[in-house]
C-alpha cells in the first residue's frame, strides 16, 4: 500500500554513507523505488568508497559524495563542509529521501541534514521516536526481535511506501570494455575463461574480517595441487605487500592482479572467475551482484552481510565472542577465521565447483558444508 505522498514523488534522494559493499545491498531497494515510478530520478548520497560504485548502478542518475562524520570511516574535516551541505541539498529540489543504515547505525543525522534541506519526505528505520524528524518512521526491530540480511532490511523498508522489487539481485552493470579488457587480459596469462581457474581475494578493509596470509598460502597450494588449475591474486593498492607475501611464500606458480584494476575491470574479472574465494568484504558482493559463485572467509563480526542470492559457501568458526562489530579482534585471537582450516576451504571451493558444474572432482570426505541460508550461529546475544 502506498503511502500519502510517495506516489508522486520523482526526484528521490537515496542515502547510504558506509561503503562500497552497502551501497550494493541497497541496490535491490532502490530498483524497487525506481520501479515503482520508473520516470524517477535517483540520486545517491555517499561516501567516497561507497559512490565509487554508483556509476555501475543503472537504476542511479547521479551521486554526491559526502564524508559524513559520524560514520566511521571519515576523517575529521571543516564543519563548514556539513554546514554548507543542507543549503547544496535544498538547491536539488528533492521530493523525497530515503536513508539506509544498518541496524546498528542511527539515521538521525542524516534525517537532519535532509530536514533542513527541506526534503518533505524523508524515510528510515529509527529505534527511538525520531519526531518531525522523520516523515515516515518505520521502528527497527533489529536486533532485539530479528536480525535480517541487509538486502532484506532495506527491501521491506521501502515496502513500508509500497515499493515492491519482482528482481531482487544485486545491481551492477560491466561496461562493455571493461569485459573486453578482462578477456584480453586472461588470454595473455594464457588464461581460457572457459577451462577452470580460480580468483583470490585475501584482503579486507578491517583485519578482523582477515584469513591469516599463512592459512591463505595453505589454501592456494592445495588448491593448485588439487585442481591443477591457473590462480590469480587480486586486492586494492594497499594490499598488494600482502599478495605478495602470500605468493612468495607459496609452492605453486600464480598470478597477481593486485593494485592494477579499477572498478569496473575487477567487476570484469570477477564475472569471468568460475568461482572467488574471499573474505566478509567487497568482492564477494560484487561476486553476487555479476553471479560468480563464492566462497566466503565470513568473519563472525556481523550476520547480516552473508552473499546474497548466489551460489555460495560460508566459512567461520563458531565463536562465544561471535557479532562483536570490531575492526579490529577484541579478544586478539581471530578464532572466527583462524581455526577454519585450509583442508575444509578447499574441499567447499571443490564441493561448489561440482555443484555449479565447472570442475568433476569429488570433495574432500566428511567435510561440513555450510549453506548460505542458514550458515551463521544464533545471533541471539
Amino acid at each position: 500500500m502506498k503511502k500519502q505522498g510517495w506516489d508522486q514523488a520523482q526526484n528521490i534522494l537515496c542515502v547510504r554513507l558506509d561503503q562500497l559493499g552497502d551501497v550494493l545491498m541497497s541496490t535491490p531497494a532502490i530498483r524497487a523505488l525506481k520501479n515503482t515510478a520508473p520516470a524517477r530520478r535517483m540520486t545517491l548520497l555517499s561516501s567516497d568508497a561507497g559512490s565509487a560504485v554508483a556509476r555501475f548502478i543503472p537504476e542511479l542518475h547521479d551521486v554526491i559524495v559526502y564524508a559524513s562524520p559520524w560514520m566511521k570511516s571519515s576523517a575529521r574535516h571543516n564543519a563548514a563542509i556539513d554546514l554548507a551541505l543542507p543549503t547544496m541539498l535544498q538547491s536539488r529540489q528533492f521530493d523525497a529521501a530515503v536513508i539506509f543504515t544498518s541496524y546498528s547505525q542511527s539515521p538521525l543525522p542524516a534525517a537532519l541534514l535532509c530536514y533542513l534541506a527541506d526534503i518533505p519526505l524523508r524515510l528510515a528505520h529509527c529505534h527511538e521516536n525520531p519526531y518531525h524528524l522523520l516523515s515516515d518512521w518505520v521502528p527497527d526491530p533489529e536486533p532485539h526481535q530479528m536480525v535480517r540480511h541487509e538486502v532484506r532490511r532495506q527491501l521491506d523498508l521501502v515496502a513500508s511506501i509500497g515499493s515492491q522489487a519482482a528482481e531482487q539481485r544485486l545491481s551492477f552493470s560491466i561496461p562493455a570494455e571493461d569485459a573486453a579488457w578482462a578477456r584480453r587480459h586472461l588470454s595473455a596469462l594464457d588464461i581460457d575463461p572457459s577451462q577452470p581457474w580460480l580468483l583470490l581475494h585475501p584482503g579486507a578493509s578491517a583485519p578482523s574480517r582477515c584469513y591469516p596470509a599463512s592459512l591463505w598460502r595453505d589454501v592456494a597450494d592445495q588448491l593448485a595441487a588439487t585442481l591443477h588449475c591457473p590462480l590469480v591474486f587480486t586486492g586494492t593498492a594497499n594490499e598488494t605487500a600482502l599478495v605478495a607475501q602470500i605468493r612468495d611464500a607459496m609452492n605453486a606458480p600464480s598470478h597477481s592482479l593486485a593494485g592494477t584494476l579499477t572498478l569496473g575491470k575487477f567487476a570484469a574479472i570477477i564475472a569471468l572467475a568460475p568461482l572467488i574465494i574471499t573474505n566478509n568484504s567487497a568482492p564477494a558482493h560484487l561476486a553476487a551482484a555479476v553471479g560468480t559463485p563464492v566462497v566466503d572467509l565470513y568473519a563472525l563480526t556481523n550476520p547480516q552481510h552473508m552473499p546474497w542470492q548466489v551460489p555460495c559457501r560460508v566459512l567461520f568458526h563458531p565463536v562465544p565472542c561471535r557479532f562483536c562489530y570490531k575492526s579490529i579482534c577484541p579478544e586478539q585471537h581471530h578464532d572466527c577465521l583462524a581455526k577454519v582450516p585450509p583442508e575444509r576451504v578447499v574441499a567447499q571451493a571443490i564441493e561448489l565447483l561440482n555443484e555449479v558444474g565447472r570442475v568433476n572432482l569429488a570433495a574432500a570426505e566428511n567435510d561440513q558444508r555450510t549453506d548460505c541460508a542458514t550458515s551463521l550461529p544464533d545471533t541471539a546475544t
